[in-house]
């Protein structure tokens, strides 16, 4: 089914951001697209939160991706938080319904699904680097799923410690030596810019180690991921975090769940061959590209 023309039922997602990119908008429309759904959706950024958040309530615009700065600092401003979200006190979505705004943390809901399903297991002790919003949904995740013996490796004491102790894991201000059995990054380590050749763990400590997880997103293949998958060690990247929270975001605004082509498609669409490829592979799709 065709998508129908924009017009006055369609209906408006968007994003608020402190700084707005365009593979959350390319990923959504494409999806909008291929299913034939009349939806549109918009990357804004703000100065003024609350005035955002009353126009998301009186334009009944249906959803909004919340990223930083704002994943804390719009929980006042809702009416609800779900269970996703107020476990960490962070919202990275909202669905209005009818002007009753409820906060969601779909990156908790992914990173849940990638744990549960994937190559790790809660038998495995874990090193886990970082202390920031992120870091607080992926080591709920962990927690939740009945990981028990971990660390929280952290430069800031306050933050670092605050999670590990919320948990029940151990802070560490630096680096153990190697032995943990899963491995993930959760700082900008190995992103593209300044920290693009980084590599987030010792090459000693990936090579101890059974699973790699690193959740930065660009480049689809960090010196993290690049380093893991070259000793033979299984692999959950950035990409399928990215990307399947951005799919929960699309089933909470309209029902509807793409299937794993129609994914793997908006990926390409959104954030290009590499990042498209990779997903294939971790959906078990055919690996070759469309023609």
């Amino acid at each position: 089914m065709p998508k129908p023309p924009i017009g006055r039922d369609t209906r408006l997602c968007m994003s608020l951001s402190g700084r707005p990119g365009n593979a959350g908008s390319r990923l959504h429309n494409h999806l909008y697209d291929a299913l034939g759904l009349d939806y549109v959706y918009k990357a804004f950024s703000t100065t003024d939160l609350p005035a955002a958040v009353g126009g998301i309530r009186a334009l009944n615009i249906r959803g909004a991706a919340i990223s930083m700065p704002f994943k804390e600092a719009v929980i006042p401003l809702v009416d609800h938080l779900h269970a996703t979200a107020a476990g960490i006190a962070s919202v990275n979505t909202l669905v209005n319904d009818g002007g009753i705004l409820t906060g969601y943390n779909t990156d908790y809901s992914a990173v849940r699904e990638l744990l549960h399903a994937g190559p790790a297991d809660p038998a495995m002790p874990f090193v886990l680097r970082g202390s920031g919003g992120m870091a607080k949904a992926v080591v709920a995740a962990l927690h939740d799923l009945g990981w028990r013996d971990g660390t929280i490796v952290a430069r800031n004491a306050a933050t670092g410690a605050a999670l590990a102790v919320r948990h029940g894991y151990r802070w560490a201000d630096t680096l153990p030596g190697p032995g943990a059995a899963l491995l993930i990054n959760v700082t900008p380590l190995g992103m593209e810019g300044a920290d693009a050749n980084v590599l987030a763990f010792p090459v000693e400590m990936i090579a101890a180690a059974r699973v790699a997880f690193d959740v930065v997103a660009q480049p689809a293949r960090t010196p993290f991921i690049s380093a893991a998958a070259d000793l033979g060690k299984a692999v959950i990247s950035g990409v399928e975090v990215i990307v399947r929270q951005a799919v929960e975001q699309f089933v909470l605004y309209t029902g509807v769940r793409p299937t794993p082509a129609q994914i793997v498609a908006a990926t390409r669409f959104a954030h290009g061959d590499a990042a498209a490829d990779q997903l294939a592979l971790a959906f078990g799709l055919a690996e070759g590209r469309p023609a």
